[in-house]
């Protein structure tokens, strides 16, 4: 390195990559150390700390400023802020024409150096006069400006051109750029890469499922990188034994061809050709039959772009498969089309067309010609076919519904039952994938495949000619077809054909060997099937399949258990409506679904609505079952643990005592459901501030279930989560934190990060940090749990309240009561509206409110609400109860500082907590 040599970063967007190649070599031969990613980093490091420490050492980050630089997804943006924040130098150098519009503000006051429209000596010399002064370097890149080729020079060694001002190559018969054309930056950056990788000719095959977008993608490619190229030539390549015509169409449009020659002969002479030139490209539109399309394939410095719904192309090109939109892809293509569609409005409608990019353009073309949005969505849900036959997709050859009824008409020409068969059976399950292993199981009881059911290989023959035509997305062991498809083949589908392809999906579902929904090692099986049960096509099929029930309410189940009461509710929901209708609100199956939508509620934080169905699905079992069946017993279970939510301590107790005499007397001491009850007993005793009894019996639930259970079960967990929280309260704070520690972890494994089990335990740990003084690593915690409580649960959910709260808390003990007041101020008035002014929690928020107006010498304010909180408290509550005795000691102390001595005499209270968190009773 020279004495002026300095450490560089180049910094730049993926798709000006030869840019940085360029200019990093150029940088390299004035006697700089250059880092740039591609030369520098190897595959499987970690990019962003790769991108850090590079930004770290360096003297200076010379950026290449272009559109793509700042678009707002491009990590290029947190390249140049972390520049700014570390007071870097930055070295802009432009490499495309741009406005002041397109350069952020926080650069636009930048000196920045062109380099566009340069010739390569001049752009050299001005990119080492921005690092460095003048110098005119030599080396073997091209620059990725104009640079004419003669049609018979050598292959290129260099690395690409980049886009450059310049006009179409010489030879090139590819349509009109789409104008609509948006997203899909980052195959493109990828196709790229993939095409520039090596000296001979590359082949790249983009295959996917019909109505993806392969064709709109190849087209964007071509018109993108033209000036890299000096031959782009564009063949439809459906029709194989078409070829050798359209080739020599090529040929003649370069000069080579030889009229008498014939179409073979000009073909192979055009391959010929092809060897000695370079930068041209060859794009094969919708090819079909690999093999047949093999020997046709040329050799030499080029590039090959097939796109294909055939993903067999093993052998023959480098395979890129193409999926759906991403929603943030879908929801800015269908804002851009219709500017008046909210992200709210567009989000639901990409949702309901999967994000497949026909779908998305032809929803985009009606939407245009005068329908409503609102009008779209009915039509698209009652009658899918018919809207997926609409719409100007002027891009697309034809519609959705077009597509699907040709590969469809094509299947059967080919006499390709079975696997027009398979793809009716799957149109009828959900739009998830499905397992392999499914159909092969259930092969014996499908009777709407035709063949032999012993045939070994009928599942691999039906799918390679479904995936030969882009009907489906195949992977390792399952496979999936688009919901749309699904909805058009439904369409098609004759009413007695449906009956039976019904009784198929029934018999695929009802013979999957799940296991127990409670026990996690199942969950990741459960929600696969939970998928496709709870799509509403299959769900409906209950009322012709009455095993589907069964399996339908274990789901719902599995929902509760594994922390997903949003979907359990809305599933159950709409199962309720439907079987109350059909069989009456006393069936068994539909009482046990209104079981299980009071849970959901109740998980939800909505305890009103869940004390409602609880005590009426309680009502009908005691009347038709009697008090003691088991089923009546789990709804009085129910309903106490939903009083007890409800802040109504002394009713839930006696409630509690009375299931779990009858739990014990009809199903037995160690019974899970007997066990549950003692727990949620436990539970109501803390509540009630009868530590010592709460504390005996969590312990003898603890040690039955961790006998009767396994210590890793759910319930298991819970009783060790409830009695350390029990410890806690009992001053025991060191063994507190070593069970709160143990039990987080084990749920962490067992139940995953995001359950709300899990939640409530970190949350408990945080909390008797905060009580053994380790205050700052209790506020990191706490507020890891209030924003994953917020996206799982909601922002009023009560656990998110109970964050709030605590965080709060901590704030106040760290002195800063400006932010403690306005969160304390916030949670209490959300835990008035979603609790009630009475809850014991909502009590809580304003005794800690009172706290930190004390804090802040504000006696007189503190005074009024704790004189309304230890009102509400004794008349809730009673005067006996911790909370009462806390309240009415924190109201004395006040009243104290403030010189009002006589009135705080008057009081008698013992010293207790500012705040504790209630341990949680299981249901289930």
């Amino acid at each position: 390195m020279t004495d002026t040599a300095q450490r560089l970063f180049v910094s730049y967007a993926g798709l000006d990559r030869a840019w940085a190649e360029w200019v990093g070599w150029q940088l390299k031969q004035a006697g700089h150390q250059v880092e740039l990613d591609r030369w520098s980093w190897r595959t499987g490091d970690d990019f962003v700390q790769k991108m850090n420490a590079a930004l770290d050492e360096a003297d200076a980050v010379v950026a290449l400023f272009s559109k793509n630089y700042f678009a707002p997804e491009r990590w290029t943006r947190e390249e140049w802020a972390a520049n700014f924040a570390v007071r870097g130098r930055l070295v802009p150098v432009v490499i495309e024409p741009l406005t002041d519009d397109d350069i952020p503000v926080i650069l636009a006051g930048k000196l920045r150096q062109d380099l566009h429209g340069l010739d390569e000596t001049s752009a050299a010399s001005a990119l080492l006069e921005a690092v460095h002064g003048p110098g005119t370097p030599a080396g073997p890149f091209d620059f990725p400006g104009v640079t004419a080729v003669a049609p018979d020079a050598k292959p290129d060694t260099g690395r690409p051109r980049l886009p450059s001002s310049v006009g179409l190559p010489e030879v090139w018969n590819v349509r009109r750029r789409n104008p609509d054309f948006s997203g899909r930056e980052d195959v493109l950056e990828q196709l790229r890469s993939g095409l520039v990788s090596g000296r001979q000719a590359v082949i790249q095959a983009l295959h996917g499922m019909g109505g993806i977008g392969k064709t709109q993608v190849a087209l964007e490619y071509a018109h993108r990188f033209a000036s890299q190229y000096d031959l782009v030539w564009w063949i439809d390549a459906e029709l194989a034994d078409q070829l050798p015509v359209r080739f020599t169409e090529f040929a003649t449009r370069l000069g080579i061809a030889k009229p008498d020659a014939g179409t073979e002969a000009n073909a192979h002479a055009l391959v010929q050709y092809l060897r000695s030139r370079q930068r041209w490209l060859l794009i094969l539109d919708n090819a079909e039959q690999p093999d047949q399309i093999e020997p046709w394939l040329p050799e030499g410095p080029g590039h090959v772009l097939i796109t294909s719904r055939d993903p067999d192309w093993s052998g023959i090109a480098h395979r890129g498969n193409l999926d759906t939109f991403t929603r943030v892809e879908s929801v800015t293509y269908l804002r851009t089309r219709s500017p008046g569609m909210t992200a709210e409005q567009a989000d639901h409608l990409a949702n309901e067309l999967g994000d497949l990019p026909l779908a998305l353009t032809q929803a985009a073309g009606v939407l245009s010609s005068g329908m409503s949005l609102e009008r779209y969505e009915q039509l698209l849900s009652a009658n899918t076919a018919r809207i997926m036959a609409e719409g100007n997709a002027r891009d697309y050859l034809v519609s959705l519904a077009a597509t699907v009824e040709i590969s469809v008409a094509r299947l059967a020409d080919e006499h390709a039952h079975a696997a027009i068969a398979l793809l009716r059976l799957a149109a009828f399950l959900g739009p998830e994938p499905i397992p392999l292993a499914w159909l092969e199981a259930a092969r014996p009881r499908l009777t709407t495949i035709p063949g032999d059911p012993d045939d070994p290989m009928w599942l691999r023959d039906a799918l390679q000619r479904l995936g030969r035509l882009g009907l489906i997305r195949l992977d390792f062991d399952a496979f999936q077809v688009h919901r749309l498809t699904q909805a058009i083949i439904r369409a098609q589908t004759s009413a007695d054909l449906a009956v039976a392809t019904r009784r198929d999906t029934t018999n695929v579902l009802t013979s999957v060997d799940i296991g127990d929904p409670e026990s996690p090692a199942g969950w990741p099986t459960w929600n696969v099937v939970t998928a496709h049960l709870g799509a509403p096509h299959v769900s409906s099929a209950a009322t012709e399949h009455p095993e589907l029930r069964s399996a339908l309410l274990r789901a719902v189940y599995f929902l509760l258990c594994s922390g997903q009461p949003r979907a359990a509710h809305d599933l159950g929901m709409a199962l309720h409506e439907v079987w109350s209708a059909e069989v009456g609100p006393y069936d068994r199956d539909v009482l046990t679904c209104a079981q299980y939508v009071g849970h959901a509620n109740a998980s939800l934080g909505q305890y009103v609505n869940a004390r409602s169905i609880i005590e009426d699905t309680l009502a009908r079992r005691r009347r038709d079952l009697g008090e003691d069946h088991p089923d009546t017993l789990q709804s009085a279970n129910d309903l106490a643990s939903t009083l007890r939510e409800l802040g109504e301590y002394d009713t839930a107790r006696r409630m509690l005592e009375d299931a779990l005499e009858r739990r014990v007397r009809v199903l037995g001491e160690d019974h899970p459901d007997t066990l549950t009850s003692a727990g949620n007993l436990a539970g109501a005793f803390y509540s009630l501030g009868k530590l010592t009894e709460a504390r005996r019996t969590e312990e003898d639930v603890l040690a039955r279930r961790a006998r009767v259970l396994g210590e890793d079960h759910p319930d298991t967990l819970t009783s060790t989560n409830n009695l350390a929280s029990i410890l806690g309260d009992l001053g025991d704070f060191a063994e507190a934190r070593r069970m709160h520690e143990g039990v987080l972890a084990r749920r962490v494994r067992v139940l995953g990060e995001d359950h709300p089990d899990t939640l409530s335990s970190a949350n408990n740990l945080a909390n008797t940090l905060h009580h053994l003084g380790e205050t700052a690593e209790a506020r990191r915690m706490q507020e890891g749990v209030l924003a994953r409580r917020v996206r799982v649960l909601g922002e009023d959910h009560p656990d998110s309240l109970n964050s709030v709260n605590n965080i709060a808390s901590i704030l106040g003990d760290l002195g800063d009561f400006a932010e403690a007041r306005r969160m304390q101020e916030d949670v209490l008035a959300r835990r008035a509206r979603v609790l009630g002014e009475d809850h014991p929690d909502t009590l809580s928020s304003a005794n800690n409110l009172a706290g930190i107006l004390y804090d802040l010498h504000r006696h007189s304010e503190a005074i009024e609400i704790l004189k309304d909180v230890r009102a509400r408290s004794l008349r809730v509550l009673g005067a006996k109860h911790p909370d009462s005795v806390r309240f009415t000691q924190n109201l004395a102390t006040v009243l104290k500082a403030a010189g009002r001595t006589y009135e705080a005499q008057q009081l008698t209270a013992q010293k207790a907590k500012k705040n504790s968190r209630r341990a949680g009773g299981k249901r289930k």
